[in-house]
This record gives structure tokens, C-alpha cells and sequence, in this order.
């Protein structure tokens, strides 16, 4: 692990969206960095985002914003649920999805499956605003290691998976599949809650409308939504899936009584209103959705999906 700089001058890092879009971050004082087994890992602050954390170029999360992308994650498929009592994360070595998830008076456990303890260390030193203790909570269950085994090969069952996974890219491919939803919906309890991301309408389309096939092919209820991410410079789609639960029959109001008889606080930007603003879909979303998808089953490639490695390096000049 590195050590804090002390001083240093301003260093400009970008992330690249596609071939021809990105956008960058000033990097007020690097804290922190990595090369793990698995990936290479920055912390660092930044004036408007507060401390990042950046993995193989890609901007994870930050101190100021990360409610924007954990809240309508955890909450949004939560609260449809009668009252989720078990919940596996898959990767979420920040600790922010189990934050969120341990809100919840009822949550009696929580099991985190992370790929790369180096993650989980370096968010234990330096990002305490946005796990805020939870990575060490009594009943968070820490477990390194791959997850695809621990739920196509496990007997455990829960009530909640959330797949708070890197870009589907590499290995990581694997857990977008239809054999991997289909083992995920092996894994929750009946009316159980699946959530994840789908990536970006505006840069990955396609790819956002596969892993949309994809779910498709292994739960009967699918709700894409939608959320501005800060971070990732771009509108966000998440999905929940479920074999009977569904997060468009609650009404704004039974939303907002639901967080409050199960004793949410500190909700930043998820409550009744926001919950069927996330499942709104603007008209471009709807006919890209609506059009035919090739599902990802094991061994297929995604052609907009985009490795960092393969791309040059992006040179940033500061005026």
C-alpha cells in the first residue's frame, strides 16, 4: 500500500466511457494506491467528490456522491420486499451497498463476497464516510473469494443478492450471464430481491439491453430504472429482479410508510416520489428495451464492453 503524498502537483485522471467520450477528476493528493493480484487501486481526494477510489482506471466511488448509486441499489428492491432478514453482496468491498443494507433493523445478516481483500483494506483505512463501520459490523460475514462458486455451487439462501460488480469485462463477464441469474435466482428465498447495475443507455446501449435479455431469461419480473451517478459522468441503469416481488405496485405513500415503520434514516435521496422516479424510463430507454436482445450465456463477448488495458493512455494537460 502507498503512503499519503505530502505534497505534489495537480495530476489530471480519466476515465474513458467509450472510444470517443470520457470525462476526468483532479486529483487534489493520492492517499492511497495498490496493484493486487486482481487490479490496480487508487484512493485520492478531490475537491468536489471528497475521497475516490479508483480501480484500473474506472471511478468506483466517492465520499459525496456514492448515495446516488447505493441507495436506489439497496433500498429500491428492499423495500418492495416484505422485509428482508438475509442479504448476500457480491464484490461491494467499499462497504457502501452494506451500509445501506444495515440500516435495517431487521437485517440479521449480511454476507460480503469480495473478489480482492485489497479492496476491502484500503476501504477500511481511508473511505470510513462511506462504509461508516459497517465492514465491521457483527453481522456482516466477510468472505474473500470468487461468489460465482459460493452461489452456483452453495445451499446457503437469501432474502436479498445485490451484484455490486466491476464492468462486465474479463472475468467479470461471468457473473452477467444467464447461467449466473438463474443460479442467483437459485439462491433467494421465494419472493427474494436481485439487484445490480446494467451500465449506461447513453455509452454501452446494447450491452445495457443483453444483460436486460439476460435477467429476462431467468426471473419473470424484470424492472429496469434509471439514476444520475455523478461519478460516472453519466445516466445509470440498475435493474431488480424477482421471481413474484414487484417494485411498481407500491404506491409513493406505502413507500414512505414502509421506511418509516422499518426505521430508515439518513436516506440522502430514496423515498416514495424517488422510488417511481427511478423506475420512470424516458422514450429512448422504453425502444431500447423493447427492441430484440441476444441474452449473455457463458462464453459470449460483449463488443462494447471496454477493458481499460486495451486502450492507450490519455494524456491531460492542465492550463
Amino acid at each position: 500500500m502507498g503512503t499519503p503524498q505530502t505534497a505534489q502537483a495537480a495530476r489530471y485522471v480519466a476515465e474513458r466511457l467509450t472510444p470517443d467520450f470520457g470525462f476526468y477528476l483532479r486529483e487534489a493528493r493520492l492517499l492511497a494506491q495498490k496493484q493486487s493480484p486482481w487490479q490496480h487501486i487508487e484512493v485520492f481526494d478531490n475537491a468536489l467528490f471528497g475521497r475516490v477510489m479508483r480501480i484500473d482506471g474506472c471511478f468506483m466511488t466517492s465520499e459525496r456522491d456514492e448515495f446516488f448509486y447505493h441507495e436506489p441499489m439497496i433500498h429500491l428492491p428492499a423495500l418492495a420486499h416484505p422485509g428482508p432478514r438475509s442479504a448476500l453482496i457480491v464484490g461491494g468491498g467499499d462497504g457502501g451497498a452494506a451500509e445501506e443494507l444495515l440500516k435495517y433493523p431487521t437485517m440479521e445478516r449480511v454476507v460480503l463476497a469480495e473478489l480482492d481483500a485489497d479492496v476491502v483494506q484500503l476501504a477500511r483505512e481511508w473511505l470510513g464516510q462511506i462504509h461508516k463501520g459497517a465492514l465491521d459490523d457483527p453481522r456482516l460475514e466477510l468472505r474473500l473469494g470468487d461468489a460465482r462458486t459460493l452461489i452456483e455451487s452453495g445451499t446457503e439462501r437469501f432474502d436479498q443478492i445485490v451484484l455490486d460488480l466491476t464492468d462486465p469485462f474479463g472475468p467479470a463477464l461471468d457473473l452477467y450471464t444467464v447461467e449466473f441469474y438463474q443460479a442467483c435466482r437459485r439462491t433467494l428465498h421465494p419472493g427474494g430481491v436481485l439487484s445490480l447495475h446494467l451500465g449506461s443507455p447513453i455509452h454501452v446501449p446494447q450491452t445495457m439491453a443483453r444483460i436486460a435479455a439476460s435477467l429476462h431469461a431467468a426471473f419473470p419480473i424484470v424492472r429496469p430504472y434509471l439514476q444520475y451517478v455523478p461519478l460516472y459522468g453519466t445516466l445509470w441503469c440498475m435493474a431488480m429482479a424477482s421471481d413474484s416481488t414487484d417494485p411498481t405496485l407500491l404506491s409513493s405513500a406505502e413507500v414512505d410508510a414502509r421506511i418509516a415503520t422499518r426505521g430508515l434514516q439518513d436516506l440522502q435521496l430514496y423515498n416514495g416520489d424517488t422510488h417511481h422516479a427511478l423506475l420512470a424510463q424516458p422514450n429512448f430507454v422504453r425502444d431500447l428495451l423493447a427492441q430484440p436482445a441476444q441474452p449473455i450465456y457463458r462464453g459470449s463477448t460483449l463488443d462494447e464492453a471496454i477493458d481499460p488495458d486495451s486502450l492507450p493512455a490519455i494524456a491531460i494537460t492542465a492550463v
